[in-house]
């Protein structure tokens, strides 16, 4: 047990950021020790291993994390911290130190890339408490639950994803590896029939392209394919991308960055505390980056279900 509750547990990933984060945690140690941020740490070694880690530390008395990784890394604590038993989870306060590619939680919340300035902003602890998405989705046909804090992507937004993170996992990843994928799989991508459900309300039927489910606005390394979502109203915010020509795609890539996405036609925007896909075949699921299983997916909002340090 910790003998100061202010003690921050660290859990750091080493392969963040194309193994950015191994270089960089030398650096990133020295300046925690110089703020005087009281602290361990711990350094992951596999995927899913903050998971436990987390757990493990609310279990050993600590009730302040701060994730030293990106996008992946924070979802990972996430469900440790949610799948745990000892603790409410709004007991335990989430920071974080952007080391990732994406890093796209850090863009609602304005914290600074600059690890010295992010250790001020958690050093200062100015807090937010903000909503969580839970989905329940199917791995070789068995139902599995996942939470997510950021944004969740299927059909293409998930195939893009997957593409990105094989590469991540060798160390070559990277926001530019993520574009090039958005525009290279496109040849290769079939359209997916699906039903959807807002609240028990069917309000579409047909073939989709992609589909975002967001507590917060950006993924993808900065893209705003969310930019209704408010991440403390109690509601997902979901983007639909419909069926339509493959040029359009690229022809229309940058208001995937600015939001105006949502203003095209073949675009549909929903809100609502619960949504249900379904499909003839199998639609995947990335949360936070994070790749998962396939439909069918429901998808629940935890209202104001963890507190974090923000800038």
């Amino acid at each position: 047990m910790p003998e100061d509750i202010t003690k921050w547990f660290f859990i750091v990933n080493p392969n963040a950021g194309s193994r950015k984060g191994v270089r960089d945690w030398p650096k990133i140690s020295r300046l925690i020790n110089e703020s005087g941020i009281s602290y361990e740490t711990v350094l992951t070694t596999h995927r899913g291993h903050a998971i436990d880690l987390s757990a493990e530390c609310i279990k050993n008395g600590y009730r302040r994390i701060a994730v030293v990784g990106g996008d992946g890394t924070l979802n990972e604590v996430l469900n440790g911290i949610f799948t745990q038993k000892v603790a409410d989870p709004k007991e335990i306060l989430l920071g974080m130190i952007p080391v990732g590619t994406g890093n796209d939680w850090c863009r609602s919340f304005n914290i600074p890339f600059d690890y010295k300035k992010a250790l001020e902003v958690l050093r200062n602890g100015k807090t937010f408490i903000q909503d969580v998405g839970k989905v329940i989705h199917y791995h070789h046909d068995k139902p599995e639950t996942r939470y997510f804090m950021n944004v969740a992507g299927l059909g293409y937004d998930a195939l893009v994803a997957k593409k990105t993170n094989v590469l991540k996992e060798k160390g070559r990843g990277g926001t530019f590896t993520y574009f090039y994928f958005v525009f290279a799989s496109l040849f290769q991508y079939n359209f997916m029939e699906a039903v959807i459900e807002v609240d028990g309300e069917m309000v579409f039927k047909g073939e989709i392209f992609s589909m975002n489910v967001g507590i917060c606005k950006f993924n993808g390394g900065g893209m705003k394919q969310v930019p209704f979502a408010i991440p403390d109203d109690g509601l997902l915010d979901v983007t639909l991308i419909k069926k339509a020509p493959k040029y359009i795609v690229i022809q229309h890539a940058r208001k995937l960055y600015d939001g105006s996405l949502v203003d095209l036609p073949i675009v549909k925007t929903f809100r609502g505390k619960q949504i249900r896909i379904r499909s003839t075949g199998s639609i995947y699921l990335e949360t936070d980056g994070e790749s998962l299983g396939h439909t069918p997916f429901t998808f629940d909002i935890i209202p104001l279900g963890i507190r974090t340090v923000v800038g």
